[in-house]
């Protein structure tokens, strides 16, 4: 039987795009996503295992950990994120116990729920989180997910150290990216143009930009732990000219 990887998001732009070039890798795939029919036709076309389900929901990461694996898992991918974007006025509690327990506390249960596959492999696991430009280089308006994705970083670096040798753990901070999930951000082409040139490389990104990196230090990086990595076209370090 394949190495195996437990993908969340899985039908998300970087999930899915993730999914695909594992699956060039040779890879076994177990997919998680809340939208069955869709979940069901990627999984079909990857020969993948999935479970339905949300991540806000109390069980669904032992029932995916369970389906996922009878032995041991070979990564974790958690491409589950929330992009709410309102001055500090407007946040309200609920917003941002929404954006953190997606992005934080659902990275926190999906290791804890595959902690004992992900040591069980033969070779060393690797976890990749997402984090977002935004917790680098601050944004109006950011506040309740640049606390929920900086609470990622925190807990990368934690679980780095707590989790070696065995389980490498490493996140993405991605930028602005061409996905379902920021359509109504990008959805304007004069207002997509004008972010596209806050960048170094005048582009937004693309989901297969983020996967590459995703299955590099999945299959690829076996020296690689407690990083956080920018895939942003520069925006966290550079300013183009002009």
């Amino acid at each position: 039987m394949p190495e195996r990887v437990l993908i969340y998001g899985g039908t998300g732009g970087v999930g899915a795009a993730t999914a695909r070039l594992l699956r060039t890798r040779g890879y076994g795939l177990h997919l998680v996503a809340r939208d069955e029919s869709r979940l069901a036709a990627l999984a079909q076309e990857l020969g993948a295992g999935f479970t339905t389900g949300d991540v806000t929901s109390v069980d669904v990461f032992t029932r995916a950990t369970q389906a996922a694996s009878d032995s041991g898992l070979a990564g974790l991918v958690y491409a589950v994120g929330t992009i709410n974007l309102k001055p500090l006025g407007r946040l309200t509690d609920a917003d941002f116990e929404q954006d953190f327990r997606v992005n934080a506390l659902g990275a926190v249960k999906a290791v804890q729920a595959a902690l004992p596959a992900l040591k069980a492999a033969d070779e060393p696991s690797s976890v990749v989180l997402f984090s977002t430009v935004a917790v680098a280089q601050g944004f109006a308006s950011h506040a309740s997910i640049s606390m929920a994705k900086g609470a990622v970083e925190g807990l990368t670096l934690a679980l780095a150290a707590e989790l070696a040798p065995r389980v490498r753990v490493n996140a993405i901070a991605p930028s602005l990216m061409h996905t379902n999930l920021v359509r109504s951000l990008v959805g304007n082409e004069t207002v997509a143009n004008g972010i596209a040139q806050m960048h170094a490389l005048p582009r937004l990104g693309a989901a297969e930009d983020i996967a590459a990196l995703a299955a590099f230090l999945i299959a690829d990086a076996p020296w690689m732990t407690g990083q956080i990595i920018g895939v942003d076209g520069g925006r966290s370090t550079l300013r183009p000219k002009g």
